[in-house]
């Protein structure tokens, strides 16, 4: 019996046609799905507690973490750049904390279209507590691993965001 040579017709794989299947292309999918889950898990703890012991969200604590490092304030532009987030995000979250009274805005003379925002005295206080508590609640997650694994973990990581950021897509 002889076979009939018919022409392979089949479409090509993703990774044919697009790239990738590297050796190692697996296993740099499964360390991202990897990241993200621990990443996902981390913040949605983080998210619960901070609504469920003082009445905030994540973006609001964010916001207070960047004004707290910059104690003369930060213009809403340079907000929203160290948060990675639009303006319109950051204004906001930033109208709410007003109406708190834990920050302040204020626009310069010379443009009053360039908005300051600051730390009240109220808003620093309340952020530091927030801090020392967030704090304690990282370190409980991460109790399981000793200074050693924790500092090869940065060391890895940093190789990690070199590498992404040497090979963008």
């Amino acid at each position: 019996m002889t076979q009939s040579k018919t022409p392979n017709t089949a479409q090509p794989t993703f990774s044919e046609k697009w790239g990738g299947g590297a050796p190692h292309s697996k296993q740099s999918l499964r360390l991202w799905l990897r990241l993200l889950s621990c990443s996902t898990i981390v913040e949605k703890r983080i998210r619960v507690r901070l609504e469920g012991e003082f009445a905030t969200t994540l973006p609001r604590f964010d916001v207070l973490a960047a004004l707290e490092r910059e104690p003369d304030g930060l213009t809403m532009s340079q907000l929203s750049a160290a948060m990675m987030v639009s303006n319109g995000n950051v204004t906001g979250v930033v109208s709410r904390l007003i109406e708190d009274l834990l920050v302040i805005r204020t626009t310069e003379s010379a443009d009053k279209r360039v908005a300051t925002v600051r730390l009240t005295r109220k808003g620093r206080e309340a952020f530091q507590k927030m801090a020392h508590v967030h704090e304690e609640w990282v370190d409980r997650m991460f109790a399981e691993l000793n200074e050693g694994q924790m500092e090869q973990l940065m060391k890895l990581l940093a190789s990690m965001r070199h590498s992404i950021e040497a090979n963008p897509i």
